[in-house]
This record gives structure tokens, sequence and C-alpha cells, in this order.
């Protein structure tokens, strides 16, 4: 047992080497990442003081430019004798420098390709860059630039978060009008975070940052006005904060006039395609592409799907979906035919807009029965695309592919008897056509069944079911992502600040002290099995660094190494 007991002795302290030179591996990294870190932020914070001091100064050198040129022109006038307000308008027109021109127009360009870059990047430093290019923007008195960086520094996405910066960067851009500050500031001051806790300062930012166009502000003032938090209850003041939200996002998705593509559910496949997971393992991925390549339909279908809309961790990427969607088309899908119908009629890069196109696909796919092709030549009658308007011809397709419980077609159903296009308005058709439309989740269905409640159209009014109805819209537009029950859920890293706002907001409402309880327990799992997942990923990751190194036959040697080590002290000690 002894020779026993000293392997295992010798493993341990083995074992505790490799992690102390592990260690210092790590720590020499960290420091080489922190210095790099350190250089780019100390330049980004560099022209973020340089900003705000730019920004006093500009401000007290207009103020002299304005009283001297008052002066002057008071002088001529006086001289002149010229009593003309039209005159001292033209003074103020021509006063204007065009290099002030030149010089915003400059700072746009700098924002747009930061954004850009932003949206490219693939790592931390490729957004240090995008960080950078936003602060010479800001420099330049971008004013979008300077909330991206007032951003940056509350929710720390580059460097070290710094709340006090923040608050007075929102400060400055508030005074010039910005709602996206003004709706910041609601925020900090209703939580307390980095400023005074105050709920009737938070009211005002959120009051004012509504008025300015901020969708957020609109959020939570309607669920405030709903809840009475810090106001009266008032449900007809919340839905006219709900509405003007709705309403904006309403008008986006009628301009679209598409197809949603995620309403068509995926086909059920081994590791099932049309799950909730985020991400598609790399690997199942390429054995889908393999069988799609040999053939498989279904998967041709709905991989063209993934890669229209770029779906499960894939790029969009317009010409591989086409590709995929041929593929089954001449195999006789009438579904990839109706996607191709439906690529066409919006247009892009590997399917240039054309109407006769996607009326050639919609009708291949209506020939066969398939209700998107049938709402397909709907939509095309319905607007006039590459055929004449004929409201006829689009009622009559609509009411095909609506038999076989396709929801956009529903939708239109419920529209054409809403509106009155084509056919005599019928408010009790609508609100059928709307309600089984709603069934499936059909964002605009919803919006519409709120607008006949909150105006008592065709139903009886009611003010409530209206409400809800506006935030059911809302939630299937992804809009109430940081709106839940108590507050608001912030898109933070940072889990020692998320369990903070979670016991704030228990003081702040006695009734919160259960929900903000499970959302506790939620948070901690969730940490936990990020750090299990976390530590399976990196050891896996040292596992195969050894292989790649000292070859696919180290622990045979590390083994040898241990036996030879071993025979080495058992003769030692028998000496």
């Amino acid at each position: 047992m002894k020779p026993l007991s000293l392997l295992i002795e010798i493993l341990i302290i083995l074992g505790v080497t490799i992690k102390n030179i592990e260690a210092e591996k790590h720590n020499k990294n960290q420091k080489e990442r922190n210095v790099t870190t350190q250089v780019s932020m100390n330049e980004i914070k560099q022209f973020l003081s340089h900003t705000l001091e730019q920004r006093k100064l500009n401000k007290v050198i207009n103020k002299r430019e304005t009283l001297l040129g008052k002066k002057k022109n008071q002088r001529k006038l006086r001289i002149k004798g010229i009593q003309n307000k039209d005159l001292l308008k033209r003074n103020k027109s021509h006063s204007k420098k065009p290099a002030k021109k030149n010089f915003t127009d400059e700072g746009d360009q700098l924002f747009k390709m930061a954004i850009k870059i932003l949206q490219q990047s693939r790592n931390q430093k490729q957004k240090e860059e995008a960080y950078i290019l936003f602060a010479k923007a800001a420099d330049m008195g971008n004013l979008k630039a300077m909330e991206k960086m007032a951003d940056a520094l509350l929710f720390g996405n580059v460097g070290t978060q710094n709340i006090t910066a923040a608050i007075q960067l929102y400060e400055s851009l508030a005074k010039e009008g910005s709602y996206k500050a003004q709706n910041a500031l609601g925020f900090l001051s209703s939580y307390g975070i980095g400023m005074e806790y105050n709920q009737a300062k938070a009211l005002i930012y959120y009051t004012f940052g509504s008025a300015g166009g901020s969708m957020m502000s609109q959020m939570i003032l309607g669920y405030r006005y709903l809840s009475g938090i810090n106001v009266l209850q008032n449900c007809e003041v919340a839905l006219n904060h709900y509405k003007k939200v709705a309403d904006y996002i309403a008008d986006k998705l009628e301009k679209s006039e598409g197809i949603p593509v995620e309403k068509v559910r995926l086909t059920e496949r081994p590791e099932n395609l049309s799950s909730n997971s985020e991400i598609l393992d790399w690997d199942i991925y390429q054995y889908y592409k393999f069988l799609a390549e040999r053939g498989d339909v279904q998967l041709q279908v709905s991989l063209g799907q993934l890669h229209l809309i770029g779906r499960k961790g894939l790029d969009q990427d317009y010409y591989k979906a086409l590709y995929y969607f041929l593929k089954a088309a001449k195999a006789g899908s009438a579904n990839a035919m109706a996607f191709i119908g439906k690529m066409y009629l919006e247009g892009n890069a590997a399917a240039p807009q054309s109407n006769a196109t996607a009326f050639k696909y919609f009708s291949m796919a209506a020939n066969k029965g398939n209700a998107i092709g049938l709402h397909g030549l709907g939509l095309l009658y319905f607007y006039g695309k590459g055929v004449p308007v004929n409201y006829a011809e689009a009622l009559k397709y609509f009411q095909k592919a609506a038999e076989k419980g396709w929801p956009n077609a529903q939708f239109q159903l419920g529209f054409m008897y809403y509106s009155g296009s084509g056919v005599w308005k019928d408010y009790k058709l609508a609100f059928k056509y709307f309600y089984l439309a709603s069934q499936s989740g059909q964002p605009l269905a919803i919006y519409y069944l709120a607008e006949m409640y909150a105006t008592g159209t065709g139903v009886l009014r009611s003010c409530r079911t209206a409400v809800e109805k506006r935030l059911k819209f809302l939630k299937k537009r992804r809009c109430t992502q940081w709106h839940f029950s108590y507050g608001i859920e912030l898109p933070f890293k940072d889990i020692h600040l998320a369990r903070r706002l979670y016991d704030m907001a228990a003081q702040t409402s006695p009734d919160a002290r259960i929900p903000v309880f499970f959302a506790l327990m939620r948070l901690e799992t969730v940490h936990l099995l990020q750090d299990i997942l976390f530590f399976n990923f990196t050891m896996r990751r040292k596992w195969k660094k050894l292989d790649n190194t000292l070859g696919p036959y180290w622990d045979l040697f590390v083994i040898g190494l241990i036996v030879a080590m071993l025979i080495f002290l058992l003769r030692n000690r028998y000496r």
C-alpha cells in the first residue's frame, strides 16, 4: 500500500505543479490583454474628456460670437437707419460657415463606419476599434456617437464600467434634446444607480423621453399608469402610451408586405431543427448539409429557410437559401416554390426583385394546393404587383389559403373586411378572421384586435382588453425584451448589479417580493449552469491544447515518466 500512497502523493504534487504553471501563463496573458485594453480605453477616455471640454468651450465661443454679431448689426442698423428684420435673418444665415457642415458630415461618416464595424465585429479588438471611431465622431459633435459612448460607459461594453462618466454625458445629451439620454436618466434615477433615487424625477425624464420619440419611455410610462406605480392608476393613459409604440411597429410591418418565414414550421428532424435552441451544432449542420446534398427534400427546404433569415447561428445567406430552395423545387417541393416566389417578390442579392418570376413560382406552388403560394398570389393581386389590382381574385386566393389554416391569409381577409377593400365593411367578419389569425400568433391580427377593443369597433369597448392585446402584440415583436412584471430587466452581464436591482425592486414594491425571489432563484441557477458549462468547455480546451503541443500519445509519456520517478524513489528508499 505504501508505493500506492506514494504514487497518489506524486500525482497530487504533479497536478498542483501543472495548475501553478497554467495559472502563471494565464496571469501573463491576462496582463498582456489588460495592457492592450487599457491603451484603447485610455484613448477613448481621452476623446471623451476632450469632447466634453470642447462642447463647453464651443458654447462659450458661440455665445460670444452671437453677442458680437448682434452688436455689429445694431450699429449698422443705427447708422443706415434700417429696421429690417429680414436683413437680420440673412446676416445670421451668412455667418454660418461651410466648414461647419463639412465637419458634421465627417462626423456622420465616422459614425456610420463605426456602426458597420461594430455589427461585423467578431472579437473585442474590433469592438474597441468601433468605439474609437465613435469617440472621434462624438468629438465632431455627432449626438448619436455620443449616445453610443454614454451607453458604453454605462454598460461597460468596452473596458471598465463608469456610471458617473455615463451620467455626465447623458445629462449633456439631454440638454441637447436626446430622448435616449432622457430615457437612460429616467431609468438610472428610478433605481438610484449612480444618482439619487427619485421616482418623481424619473417620471419627468420618461415624460420628456416619450415626447421626444423614445419607444422605451412610452412602454415604461404605459406600464406605470396601468399598474399605478408612483402615478394614479389610469388605463386610458396607459392605453395611449402603448398605442404609440404599437402604431410605430405596425406601420413598419405593413410596409414590408412580406411573408413572415418564422411562421412556417421547420421540418422535424433527428436533432429537431424547429426546437427553441438558439445555435445549431456545427457537426449536426454538416450532417444535415450532407443529407440535403444527397437529395433529402425536407432538409433542403429547412436549410433554405435557416439561411434565408439567418437562424440557429447560421449567417443570412441569400445565395445558399436560393440554392437549397431551387434543389427542393426541382424535386417537386411546393414550399420551396413558394419561398422562391417570396424571394423574388421582396428582392435581394441572389434573387433581384421580379414580380413576373414571383408570380411564376407562387402559381407553381398554388397549383399544388400550397397555402403559402395561394397567399402569395393573393398579395400580388391585392397590391397590383406585376398584375392589375383585382380584389376579387385576391379575396379568392386569401380564402383558399385561410381554409388551409394559413394565419397570414386569415389576417388579410380580416383586413379586407375591416377596411372595406373590395368588399363591404363587415366588422364581425373582420373580428372573426383577426381572432383566427391571432391564435397562431399573427402580430398584425393582434394589433387590429386591440384597435377594435380600444375604439369599440364591432365589439364592446374594453380598455383593459385593448391594453392586454397591445402588450401581446408588442411581446410578439420582441419590444418588451427589457419590460417585465415589476420593472426592467437589464442586458447587464454584471450578476452583482442584477442582484442589487432585484433587491431594489423588492424594496420599491412589497408585492414584488415573491416574483423577485423566483427571479433571483432563476438568476443563480442560470449563473451556476453557465459556470459548469464554462468549466467543461475550458477543461476540454486544455486537453486539446495538450494533444496539439505534445502529440496524441502525451498521456503514455506522462505515465512512463511517473513510473520512472517511482522506480527512482523506491531504489533510493531501500538503499
